[in-house]
């Protein structure tokens, strides 16, 4: 592959294990190791631990939700959040593209570095996670699309957000 990551990266195969594509959180690079069209300029970041998900849109082999959280190293209240941006297989010859008008978009203005998705309880879907001090946000995607108001669970302990620059 063509990623030189600090930390997080994330891909996808198809059902036969055969590449799709694969990301930082920040460029995604189709099957064929190429960057995908629109495929830079995602707002996750190399130096985040968990720094993009990808997960399918059900019942639709053809699309796939990127979703991705950056880091600041220098002052963590300056990270961008939680994002998704959108890959249509069905373009470039199938080898994919990000697609420009579904890219980027916001859901969590602030969140930790941790990005998680597990079916959903149904099975025709997925909750997509992350975490900030005591609150996890879970967001679902079914086949009708992403639900963009979250879930929120609040629970124990409060971790304390780091809101000194590193040095």
């Amino acid at each position: 592959g063509q990623l030189q990551t600090l930390e997080g990266c994330s891909t996808i195969s198809d059902e036969f294990g055969n590449l799709l594509f694969y990301t930082d959180g920040s460029t995604v690079y189709n099957a064929a190791h190429v960057v995908m069209p629109n495929g830079t300029g995602l707002k996750g970041n190399s130096s985040s631990t968990s720094s993009s998900i990808i997960v399918p849109l059900p019942n639709n082999p053809d699309r796939f939700y990127i979703f991705t959280v950056d880091t600041d190293d220098q002052n963590y209240r300056d990270s961008e959040g939680l994002h998704y941006s959108v890959v249509d297989m069905s373009f470039d010859g199938g080898l994919g593209d990000v697609d420009a008008s579904q890219k980027n978009i916001p859901l969590l203005s602030i969140t930790s570095e941790k990005l998680t998705a597990i079916e959903n309880g149904s099975g025709n879907g997925f909750w997509v996670i992350t975490h900030f001090e005591d609150t996890f946000y879970s967001y679902e995607l079914t086949a009708t699309g992403l639900n963009t108001n979250p879930v929120t669970t609040t629970i124990t302990p409060f971790i304390e957000l780091v809101n000194v620059p590193f040095t």
